[in-house]
């Protein structure tokens, strides 16, 4: 089959179009034609040699988002069936070959059935920021009607899904961005309230709209510095969820105030083969609300075909794309 791979790390340039062959079907995996994937940070941090240890094999089909339709099935799988429309969070790291082929081989833990009311390209932009936003805001925080949330970086990849999904449960949501052109964007996705976080520090904008008390959860989907910002959010007792732990910080306003911290890691599962199944559970229920029309992801309207990895890879280091990178067949 045909497929992007690359054969070194390096820049955008590295990937090469060449011929591998298809991957054979295992017990417990679907073979899946691809139709859709999506461009997401990590999927450059392999490209560019950043992150080794999670890195797969030379030659190496790197993207773990994948939205497209079974091919062949597993006779110990039950739930999928030749002709499916499915999507997931999949591969494209140590161990699990990704989508930039036409054919990915995907174990059936980690899928589920497309949304009906999003299109493969709006599938494939799904599930690694839908699964984050869930496993941070639910699974982590146990997030609740009766909490108020605040969201770092609302309008970006994880950010604008996780506004999304704490709307729907009820709670009052803050958001950060860092232009005022978000602002609409952000209170169209569902936060109560949103901060220009170039324009007001931590510390005026808890005492704005908090009192000095501060916010139940809050989910940083930014990481670095702004970590230290999120512990100084948080209310005594709180929780604070990130997705980007690998930094050093004093955590004495986390002693102080009693606060739980979690990290979100969502490639672990494939990494390590366990609990696989609450990708799956998770999309399930991002599906439901999406055929509900209470979920959909920003798309970017610059789509790149599955040719074009090299460019869709140098658009999002640009930093000038709005909304999810897409690559469609």
């Amino acid at each position: 089959m045909k497929a992007h791979v690359i054969t070194q790390f390096g820049d955008p340039s590295v990937f090469k179009k060449m011929e591998i062959p298809k991957p054979v079907l295992q017990p417990g995996h679907v073979l899946v034609r691809v139709f859709a994937t999506s461009v997401n940070p990590i999927d450059c941090k392999i490209r560019s040699g950043l992150v080794p240890a999670i890195s797969p094999d030379f030659p190496a089909v790197l993207h773990g988002d994948v939205a497209g339709v079974v091919d062949a099935v597993s006779a110990d799988v039950k739930e999928f069936k030749v002709g499916d429309e499915v999507y997931g969070y999949a591969g494209g790291c140590r161990g699990a070959s990704g989508a930039l082929a036409e054919w990915m081989l995907v174990d059936a833990k980690l899928i589920a059935k497309k949304p009906q009311t999003l299109s493969m390209a709006e599938a494939a932009a799904l599930p690694l920021v839908g699964i984050t936003a869930w496993e941070a805001l639910f699974t982590k925080a146990h997030l609740n009607k009766n909490n108020t949330v605040l969201i770092h970086g609302g309008v970006g990849g994880v950010g604008h899904m996780a506004v999304q999904l704490a709307h729907w449960s009820g709670a009052k949501v803050y958001t950060t961005v860092r232009s005022h052109d978000d602002f609409s964007l952000a209170k169209s996705l569902g936060a109560d309230e949103v901060i220009h976080a170039n324009e007001e520090n931590v510390e005026a904008y808890v005492k704005r709209l908090t009192d000095n008390k501060g916010f139940d959860i809050v989910f940083d989907t930014v990481g670095g510095p702004n970590l230290d910002r999120s512990l100084f959010a948080a209310a005594r007792n709180g929780t604070v969820v990130t997705t980007a732990a690998r930094s050093t910080h004093d955590l004495t306003p986390m002693h102080n105030k009693a606060l739980n911290l979690s990290v979100v890691f969502v490639i672990l599962p494939i990494l390590t083969g366990q609990n696989r199944e609450n990708h799956g559970k998770i999309l399930r229920e991002l599906t439901k609300l999406a055929n509900e029309k209470k979920l959909k992801p920003l798309i970017d309207p610059h789509p790149f075909t599955l040719d074009q990895p090299s460019e869709a890879h140098a658009f999002l280091e640009s930093g000038k794309a709005t909304g999810k990178i897409i690559l469609i067949g």
